[in-house]
């Protein structure tokens, strides 16, 4: 009976410091994530007034959006993503894949996850100044090409283009698109691709029908951790747009400048609507291949 006593009041203690912590959690992210985004979703709907607001609420915010130039903004930011995300998912795959099941070194594979690591602690302009002196007219490239007879002349587009935004944001995105397709790779079984190859399935057969279907949680989580960063980016833009290329997180830094804050709160909200819309048709997707928990796998 004491046993029982003890067992029940052992139960009930950890019941109760499960639902504290659970409450704690909810507390700090209501405070540190809900509150600021439910503050800019509001301050979108105000009119400014110097550093302040005033009321009544209004649209006019999102209209200036629609009619202005911002709205071809977000168009090109939404193109520029997407042209990079799949860009690094095509990069990334076939590295991940090597660095999970082709890489048997340990300590090879170690050095490779930690220079993966080290452009996250390199400053943002640092790593993408450099590509000035790659892209511009008297920059590597042009050299190689006027110096081979390729081109007659430097190419002017290389640098302040999206081109050259495009190239500036694959390399510091591609250690984000490669870290959930290693994890999501290096949890499907050997023994699994051994049998598809032992069945007489060619490696174009076992990647479409065993690699592929088991990495798709690592494929939405790469291009989610990769695409959402790249909306708010605007180190890229203004090192190597040069002013001709305005994206969105620029636009909202230039509109807060002016002290616009309505209109860079509208126009935050745009993407963080556009990222839950996102993760909204990739979780319908990955539920209509039968893989809706990404986390289902490593419960295996």
């Amino acid at each position: 009976m004491m046993a029982w006593r003890a067992i029940r009041d052992f139960s009930r203690r950890r019941y109760r410091e499960r639902r504290l912590g659970l409450a704690v959690f909810v507390a700090a992210w209501s405070v540190g994530v809900l509150l600021p985004l439910s503050g800019l979703f509001v301050v979108s709907f105000l009119t400014g007034r110097g550093i302040g607001f005033q009321f009544p609420p209004t649209v006019k915010a999102y209209a200036d959006i629609v009619s202005g130039f911002r709205l071809d903004v977000i168009l090109r930011t939404l193109r520029l993503a997407a042209i990079i995300t799949v860009i690094d998912l095509v990069l990334a795959f076939p590295f991940a894949f090597w660095l999970a099941k082709g890489l048997k070194h340990q300590g090879l594979k170690f050095v490779t996850l930690v220079l993966l690591v080290i452009p996250f602690f390199l400053s943002p302009a640092a790593r993408t100044i450099v590509w000035r002196s790659i892209l511009g007219r008297e920059g590597v490239i042009n050299l190689v090409l006027v110096g081979l007879g390729i081109s007659d002349r430097p190419l002017d587009w290389l640098l302040f283009s999206e081109v050259a935004v495009a190239i500036g944001s694959i390399g510091p995105y591609f250690p984000a698109m490669v870290w959930p397709l290693y994890i999501s790779l290096s949890l499907v079984d050997d023994e699994l691709i051994n049998a598809s190859r032992d069945l007489g399935a060619g490696p174009a057969a076992t990647f479409r029908l065993v690699v592929l279907p088991l990495a798709l949680p690592g494929v939405a989580a790469g291009i989610i951790f990769t695409l959402v960063p790249l909306l708010g980016d605007n180190v890229v833009s203004t090192l190597l747009g040069g002013g001709r290329v305005l994206l969105i997180g620029e636009g909202v830094n230039s509109l807060i400048g002016v002290l616009n804050y309505p209109t860079a709160a509208a126009l935050a909200t745009v993407v963080l609507l556009a990222i839950v819309v996102l993760q909204w048709f990739f979780w319908l997707a990955l539920r209509a291949m039968g893989r809706g928990d990404l986390f289902a796998v490593l419960r295996q």
